[in-house]
């Protein structure tokens, strides 16, 4: 039995291998074909902040860390609008609550008080899948529109343009072309409750997520990105926005993947957003820090394995925040885990972790949503995208990059003290020292309290069912299936 299995994983892996191949080589045709030659090209430029997307200076960003506290900015900011609130999401809820407070406003109570006042509220949803096999269906979208608009100013448009199994997943809000929120919360508690704290108390499932918060001439980028996208679904024309003056110290720039053949403004597509992270990912020294709901794209993956194979430094590190049970795509992500920890071969540079809520005895899911990449505390970036094939070359997706130093520093900082539960300045150290004397030991003596039936006593564990082959077929398979 045992050499039957051998042969199996060895069968799986060739075929895995192989069928990856193809789909790298897939992805290389068509955006060769759409005048995007070189984004996957591993010998291009490892400059982090490049590429075809423009850089801006002068900028504000702050990332907000859980609903807890970008929820009730986003809310802040719509009620100080004078001009026009735009959001694009890929489902908002009209009886959506951006806080808990009593008396709190539903988001449709909101939209439509600010539309009372004078403010044009655009809303831009996803419409749906063409067939219901998941949500939101177009039927919800359609009663979720009706509710926004009966009775109110508020004007709501879906946006039924996606590629075939594909979605706007893209999640943004604009106010008075002055401050911009781009990042992974989506306005809804379809699927999951965006409401928490980094304390994740235990409830039905927490939610992990992330937000930035921009001011600055990079905002004129995102509300150019949604007028482009209203006045092609809408047909309403729009004025450009105009340019903010500087805000701050940071060069941001707006990543993005518009498919090709969806929209008439890019007719070949757009994809910066793959670009960025490759190019950040190859430029890696000493640290990669990603929080994602999916590991699955081979070409993120392959840049992790030359670098895990061949690492730049002693003291590189790779750590993953991913969730425990990702919405789908389960076996994919562990099937790519299984690849870098090969690549890692026992040298303990790669850690692949997942957090859950305790309190004394009561414990439960926190589901990762976040989206989230540092690189070497010098670059970050915040958005909506996920890393596999939906987000990075078919889904309507919109990131932010920088390469403000202080600002990945101080939001790392942020994230590995939730996650770990300790203060800020025991963490100050080098990042190899806190990965191999806090995160590692934490992670596996849970994981090891687990294995025995024991209760855990802290949220941080060890991604559970790693191994070096699971279901290594499936990733690549969906994506030939799926990816036009």
């Amino acid at each position: 039995m045992r050499t039957f299995r051998s042969f199996l994983d060895k069968m799986d892996d060739r075929l895995g291998d192989g069928l990856e191949r193809v789909l790298c080589a897939h992805h290389r045709r068509r955006l060769r074909d759409l005048g995007w030659r070189g984004v996957l090209d591993p010998g291009g430029p490892a400059e982090p902040l490049g590429g075809r997307a423009p850089v801006r200076d002068g900028n504000r960003v702050e990332v907000l860390v859980d609903g807890e506290e970008s929820l009730p900015a986003v809310e802040a900011a719509i009620r100080r609008a004078k001009s026009h609130v735009h959001i694009a999401n890929w489902h908002a809820s009209a009886d959506f609550r951006l806080t808990r407070e009593p008396g709190a406003l539903s988001l449709r109570e909101l939209l439509a008080e600010a539309a009372e006042r004078g403010v044009e509220v655009r809303v831009l949803l996803w419409a749906g899948p063409p067939f219901p096999a998941f949500q939101p269906s177009r039927r919800l979208a359609r009663a979720e529109r009706r509710k926004f608009t009966d009775g109110s100013r508020v004007r709501c448009v879906l946006d039924a343009r996606e590629r075939t199994l594909h979605c706007h997943h893209e999640k943004l809000v604009v106010v008075d072309d002055a401050v911009a929120f781009v990042g992974g919360v989506d306005l809804t508690a379809l699927e999951g409750d965006r409401h928490d704290s980094p304390d994740h108390p235990p409830r039905p499932i927490g939610w992990h997520d992330l937000m930035a918060r921009l001011e600055g001439p990079v905002v004129a980028d995102v509300a150019e990105h949604f007028r482009r996208r209203w006045t092609e679904v809408a047909r309403e024309d729009l004025p450009a926005p105009a340019t903010p003056e500087p805000a701050g110290g940071s060069r941001v720039q707006l990543l993005r993947t518009v498919p090709n053949d969806t929209y008439g403004f890019l007719p070949k597509g757009e994809f910066t957003l793959v670009d960025g992270y490759l190019r950040a990912l190859r430029s890696a020294q000493r640290l990669v820090y990603l929080e994602n709901q999916f590991l699955w794209s081979p070409e993120i993956a392959e840049v992790l394995i030359d670098k895990l194979r061949t690492p730049p430094d002693d003291r590189f590190r790779v750590v993953l925040l991913l969730p425990r049970k990702p919405s789908n795509g389960s076996d994919t992500t562990r099937g790519q885990l299984g690849r870098l920890l090969d690549a890692d071969d026992g040298h303990r540079r790669l850690l692949a972790t997942t957090i859950s809520a305790h309190d004394g005895d009561a414990s439960a899911p926190v589901y990762v949503h976040a989206k989230l990449g540092i690189v070497d505390d010098t670059w970050l970036t915040v958005g909506s995208a996920n890393l596999n094939e939906h987000s990075l070359f078919n889904d309507t997706e919109v990131n932010i990059a920088t390469d403000d130093p202080a600002v990945a520093r101080s939001t790392r900082l942020r994230l590995w003290a939730e996650h770990l539960g300790r203060p800020v300045a025991d963490l100050e150290g080098d990042p190899a020292d806190i990965v191999d004397n806090l995160w590692r030991p934490l992670a596996e003596e849970q994981a090891e309290r687990e294995r025995r039936g024991e209760r855990r006593t802290h949220r941080l564990v060890l991604l559970p069912g790693v191994s070096r082959r699971v279901a290594r077929l499936q990733g690549p398979l969906r994506g030939l299936l799926v990816d036009g």
